[in-house]
């Protein structure tokens, strides 16, 4: 059975971004450890209230990202944040350890009881701002054994803020991530934080993997979920639901809630 879907019983489940501010070791944190943990569990309550299906822990403070293995206080701090937004809300929630440590993840993931992780790049070979960062699905897959952690792996195809070098084309790139990578299922995002994907693109992906769940990873909001919401099985989103749409804000109670009606009357 697909990790993914015996996770979320709805048809296209919504998933909520919980971004956390600057974490211990990284170059913004200013000495506060609690009131990120604070502003993580405030964002997970909002976005529970207001409807989402389950919840993303990710380190976006963490500017510049490390492009692979990052610190033990960075490690230590995700699991603690982690366990403090699952005791929040009774909702699925996953951890994303930016830019692409996925062993990270995992153990975050195994000692907390996260039910998912997000992996950047888990196949193939992409430029980005952290420098090359290389997929490691071998890897990856072998740790998630040996931990028996058995949570899904959403994989990022062509993921934001790169280009790949191999392979290029999304359909291609869809089935080297489900079919050799062994993903649970597969994001497809814009060109960056808070950008619509094409929706070609989206469809492309859908198409090349038929039995695999795909994500739409960025740019969607109320003003667009009746067009974007039906073309993927789910959907991560953060940006829409900030104050203001500023990513870094918090989570907007009326943004959210109005996201997750519009994804509602769309989504059966």
């Amino acid at each position: 059975m697909n990790l993914f879907r015996a996770l979320f019983p709805v048809r296209r489940p919504l998933i909520g971004m919980v971004h956390l501010g600057p974490l211990p070791g990284s170059p913004r944190f200013g000495g506060d450890f609690e009131a990120a943990l604070r502003r993580a569990r405030r964002d997970a309550e909002v976005l529970a209230a207001a409807g989402f299906d389950g919840l993303l822990v990710e380190n976006y403070g963490d500017a510049p990202f490390l492009p692979e293995a990052v610190g033990p206080e960075t490690i230590a701090a995700m699991a603690l944040a982690t366990a403090r937004v699952m005791a929040a809300v009774p909702l699925p929630v996953g951890v994303n350890v930016l830019r692409n440590d996925a062993r990270a993840a995992l153990a975050v993931a195994a000692v907390t009881g996260a039910r998912f992780i997000r992996v950047n790049v888990h196949t193939g070979l992409a430029a980005t701002d952290q420098g090359l960062i290389a997929g490691r699905a071998a890897e990856t897959l072998r740790e998630r054994a040996r931990l028996g952690a058995g949570v899904a792996i959403l994989a990022d195809v062509l993921v934001k803020h790169s280009r790949p070098l191999y392979p290029d084309e999304p359909a291609r790139a869809a089935l080297e991530t489900a079919e050799r990578g062994l993903a649970d299922a597969l994001v497809v995002s814009g060109e960056a934080t808070g950008a619509e994907p094409a929706p070609d693109r989206v469809r492309a992906v859908r198409e090349a993997v038929p039995g695999t769940p795909v994500l739409l990873g960025s740019g969607l909001s109320a003003a667009n979920a009746t067009a974007l919401f039906p073309l993927a099985d789910g959907a991560i989103a953060g940006t829409a639901v900030k104050r203001g749409g500023r990513t870094e804000g918090p989570v907007d109670p009326a943004r959210a809630r109005r996201l997750a009606a519009a994804c509602r009357e769309v989504g059966a």
